[in-house]
C-alpha cells in the first residue's frame, strides 16, 4: 500500500523546509514535485515562487500580478502551474511525489487539482503540505482512510523530516 501523508501546519510552521529537508534526506529515492516559497521585499511578503525538485523556478503569485485568479492580495499566474507544477508530477511506481503545497493558489488551477486527485488514487508514495485552515478539497483528502495527517509544529519540525525519511527509504525501492 502506498504511503500518503499530508503535513498540516500553520503559515510559518516550516512546511516548505520540511519538504525540502525530506527530499535531501532521500538522495537515492526518485522524487518528483515542487515547493513554494515566499518572495519578500524589504521584509514584506509580496508573492510566492514555485520551484520544481529539478530546479526550474518561476513566480507563481505576486501583488503586482493582475489575475484572475486572485487569492487574497495576490494575482496568480496559472501558466506557472501548467508549465512547471503539472510536469513536475510525472511519476512511476517507484517515485516519491512531494508537493508543497495544496493551497488556494495551486488549487485555483483545476488541472492541478485533477492531477492531485489522480496521484492519491495511484500506487505512488505522496507527501504533500496543507494549511491547517479548512478547504473542501484538502478536507476531503484529510478524511480519507488511506491518508495520514501529521501536524507540523515548531516542536516537531526538526525531527519530523528524519522520521519520515526513515519510513519512506524502506517503503519502496
Amino acid at each position: 500500500m502506498p504511503t500518503r501523508i499530508l503535513l498540516e501546519g500553520r503559515p510559518g510552521s516550516g512546511k516548505t523546509t520540511a519538504i525540502r529537508r525530506l527530499a535531501a534526506l532521500l538522495p537515492t529515492r526518485q522524487a518528483a514535485g515542487f515547493t513554494t516559497e515566499e518572495i519578500r521585499t524589504h521584509g514584506t511578503r509580496v508573492g510566492f515562487a514555485l520551484e520544481t525538485l529539478s530546479g526550474e523556478h518561476a513566480v507563481l503569485a505576486h501583488v503586482d500580478f493582475p489575475g484572475p485568479p486572485r487569492v487574497g492580495r495576490y494575482g496568480v499566474d496559472l501558466r506557472v502551474m501548467e508549465r512547471l507544477a503539472l510536469p513536475s508530477l510525472v511519476w512511476t511506481a517507484r517515485t516519491l511525489v512531494l508537493i508543497d503545497e495544496l493551497g488556494r493558489m495551486e488549487l485555483a488551477y483545476r488541472p492541478f487539482e485533477d492531477a492531485v486527485r489522480a496521484l492519491f488514487a495511484a500506487e505512488v508514495d505522496v507527501v504533500a503540505t496543507v494549511q491547517a485552515q479548512h478547504g473542501p478539497f484538502t478536507d476531503a483528502l484529510k478524511r480519507r482512510v488511506d491518508v495520514e495527517v501529521l501536524r507540523l509544529t515548531m516542536a516537531n519540525r526538526d525531527a519530523l523530516p528524519e522520521g519520515l525519511a526513515a519510513r519512506l527509504a524502506s517503503a519502496r525501492r
